[in-house]
């Protein structure tokens, strides 16, 4: 494991309500290759209250790295939505893009 995932998990454990810590995991760990965990991680950012509306958009560009484009069009839909709601017209542009892109 390299120092950084140590001390991303060691800031996670220290404050499991940084949303920030959770999310430099989740690229960290994505780029390790554990894509499953690196999305149960997207998933929880997701489900936050209120939402962390850039896990969607990389859960988004992971799911389409693995093939697994329905459930990115999914992902990007809903991060649209929240990114709406929380008035983040950047985000929201960003992921419809993408959304289009799939088809």
């Amino acid at each position: 494991m390299s120092s950084r995932l140590e001390k991303l998990e060691a800031m996670l454990e220290a404050d499991p309500s940084d949303t920030m810590a959770r999310y430099m995991l989740a690229m960290e760990v994505d780029k390790a290759g554990d894509h499953d965990r690196s999305l149960t991680l997207f998933e929880t950012l997701m489900q936050h209250e209120p939402p962390y509306v850039p896990a969607f958009l990389m859960a988004g560009q992971l799911l389409v790295r693995l093939g697994r484009t329905e459930e990115a069009k999914k992902v990007y839909s809903a991060g649209i939505a929240e990114a709406r709601q929380q008035g983040n017209d950047h985000a929201s542009g960003e992921m419809g893009q993408f959304l289009a892109e799939l088809g």
